[in-house]
């Protein structure tokens, strides 16, 4: 990665040491700071508890026992970052996570994963970056441990050294090979942390530990011998001779060291390396990884599967007030992974345009080719619909790119800022973006921006119908209900119309049953104004309702397609004894439809099809536009996706 004028300092959430003060697991802090909670559980005043940060605690499994102790009853999810194949500790007493495993696998669905290449080759051909994701994620580690959290890792190495003194390779490693030794393992550890809290060690856990480690010792093997000796501690594999107490001091360390390696992965990847690997914007969410590019329908219907399985009240959130953009914003930004020719043309077109509009600072064009590359696909993502907004957008996106460029810490930071290179930014983005006849950039973006949107609203609505039906319980951040192009806080905390979306849909419930045909008709044409998702949020939720059982208890059956376009369907079904709920949502629209038009009917889906099991109902209604439709050995797509983009059918009875 190019180093750009000085890699600086944290943003403030992780130096502000009052906020890490309290130590919760222990009995008498938890009744003091969370005793107001626990009477308002018993009295049933609140019914739910989300838990944010618990990878940040000594013992989370510990703190969880307590709280499920003097809250038996309550729902309880944690924010619990996983990766693309970690687990949820079995053994916590939760109904699940908050949500962000759902968030990444539900977008990646939409990232048109044959295009991955392409699109490497046009992020490192547009800014002159190659290294790779892992490559970025290990440096800004690196960093964030050597500038911020190096008093942490001494004081780690300095345990490991005090507590091994009687283990006969101890006295042979120094201080400072530890040092080095532990930065490096902390660099390339695999997941937030692991859950080491007894004298044993899950399997998980020792192969995160291994994977570690090996890593660790191939990026650095003059340490081989400090790795080694390492590994023994964090795995717990203790010689004959050591007593009781040095084996809690063992355990000690191991839980020191998870305690850290939390942190270490927060600060160089959430808040620094997704402000920096700019490749697709969508894939920088909180628990994504950029550099996993798309998600596989059999990878997506696993991950239900197993949802379903073991976590059947976690959340499925698509927002939250952490999320580095809206829902319908990263939808669109999506849409780009679709086309990577027509983008690169675009790219060039307006980096072009736009080149006479950077200021030089100390010799550098402001904003840098990463930066501006950054900050077209926010303008895609979160440009609004309607033309009232467009001077407050302006403002939003200044005060963004100036905390985008703090998070990012190659030119500027939070507590070290370079004011000189944000205000050259802040100029850029003015320029570009003021409204006139000479504004050549305008001219250019706005027709491609349209385009982008029309098939970020399919997409958007996709997602949101696979967020209500798929396993776990759905989850809708304020102000959601409607288009979110929100960017990251504070932009997703401004104050939301509630009034407005009450007025809408009272409107909806007011028509739905009367007309449904010309209701759906007028929601189409007025799709920008966000009531569409609200009327097939409303429809989708009242079903669901109505059949909990198969939403709640059912088996969920993921359902094949056949024809030229199987790929671009999503089908599943959640089965409850006899009866059935079958969920259909279009993908990778912008090859099937032109600008403006709607995915319908058999003249776009042609021979595509959803193939019927053994055992389904002749008959489907669908709920959200109260057709009715038969069933042989296939459905096709066509005939399901007549007048509405996205369908939920509910039948009952076997043939």
């Amino acid at each position: 990665m190019e180093s750009g004028r000085g890699r600086n300092k944290l943003s403030p959430f992780f130096c502000v040491n009052r906020l890490i003060a309290l130590k919760v697991e222990d009995e008498h802090v938890l009744n003091y700071t969370q005793g107001l909670i626990f009477d308002l559980i018993e009295k049933r005043i609140v019914t739910g508890l989300r838990i944010d940060h618990v990878d940040g605690l000594y013992d989370p499994t510990s703190y969880l026992q307590k709280v499920r102790a003097r809250a038996p009853a309550t729902y309880i999810v944690v924010e619990k970052i996983l990766d693309l194949n970690e687990n949820l500790p079995p053994f916590w007493p939760v109904q699940g996570t908050t949500g962000y495993d759902f968030t990444n696998h539900v977008n990646e669905l939409f990232c048109q994963k044959k295009n991955e290449r392409a699109f490497s080759k046009i992020y490192a051909s547009v800014t002159g970056l190659k290294n790779s994701y892992e490559d970025v994620v290990h440096d800004n580690k690196k960093l964030m441990i050597q500038e911020d959290m190096a008093s942490d890792v001494h004081n780690l190495a300095q345990l490991l050294k005090n507590i091994s003194s009687r283990d006969s390779h101890g006295s042979d490693i120094t201080l400072s090979a530890l040092r080095r030794a532990l930065t490096e393992v902390l660099a390339v550890f695999p997941v937030y942390r692991t859950y080491i809290s007894q004298v044993m060690v899950s399997e998980d856990d020792r192969k995160y530990i291994l994977a570690a480690v090996d890593q660790a010792r191939a990026n650095l093997p003059a340490l081989f011998h400090e790795f080694a000796f390492i590994r023994r501690f964090l795995l717990l594999d203790f010689p004959d001779y050591v007593s009781e107490e040095e084996k809690r001091d063992w355990l000690h360390f191991a839980m020191r060291f998870q305690q850290l390696s939390g942190p270490v992965m927060a600060k160089g990847v959430e808040d620094t390396t997704h402000y920096v690997y700019n490749r697709l914007l969508s894939l920088n969410e909180v628990g994504g990884r950029p550099g996993h590019f798309g998600c596989s329908l059999e990878e997506f219907h696993n991950f239900n599967t197993k949802k379903r399985d073991l976590w059947p009240d976690s959340l499925n959130a698509t927002s939250t007030h952490d999320t580095k953009r809206g829902e319908d914003a990263r939808a669109r930004i999506n849409v780009l992974s679709e086309m990577p020719d027509e983008w690169l043309k675009k790219l060039r077109t307006w980096i072009k345009i736009n080149r006479g509009k950077k200021k030089r600072v100390q010799g550098l064009g402001v904003p840098d080719r990463n930066d501006e590359y950054f900050l077209y696909q926010t303008l895609i993502g979160a440009w609004p619909f309607s033309d009232a907004e467009y001077p407050e957008f302006i403002a939003r996106i200044k005060r963004y790119i100036v905390k985008a460029v703090r998070e990012a810490k190659v030119h500027t930071a939070w507590l070290k800022p370079d004011t000189e290179y944000e205000n050259a930014y802040v100029s850029f983005v003015e320029k570009i973006l003021t409204r006139s006849e000479a504004n050549e950039f305008l001219k250019e973006f706005m027709p491609f921006c349209r385009k982008v949107s029309h098939y970020g609203i399919l997409n958007s609505l996709s997602q949101t119908l696979i967020k209500i039906t798929s396993p776990g319980v759905p989850d809708f951040y304020q102000g959601s209900e409607l288009w979110d192009l929100s960017l990251v806080d504070p932009d997703n905390r401004r104050p939301v119309d509630f009034e407005k979306r009450r007025a809408m849909l009272a409107g909806i419930r007011e028509h739905d049953d009367a007309d449904i045909g010309r209701l759906v008709q007028d929601l189409l044409s007025t799709r920008e104004d966000g009531k569409i998702k609200l009327f097939l949020i409303y429809r989708a939720l009242k079903a669901k309702k109505a059949n909990r059982e198969i939403f709640r208890s059912g088996a969920y059956l993921p359902f094949e397609s056949a024809g030229r376009f199987r790929s671009h369907v999503i089908a599943f079904a959640c089965r409850y004894q006899r009866q059935w709920a079958m969920v259909i949502a279009p993908r990778f629209l912008s090859p099937l439809v032109q600008e403006e038009d709607f995915p319908l009917g058999r003249q776009v889906w042609q021979d595509t099809e959803v193939i019927m099991p053994n055992g389904v109902p002749a008959a489907w209604r669908n709920v959200i536009t109260s057709e009715v439709l038969s069933a042989g050995k296939a459905l096709s797509v066509g005939d399901i996706l007549l007048s509405f983009p996205v369908a939920l059918l509910m039948g009952e009875g076997t043939e």
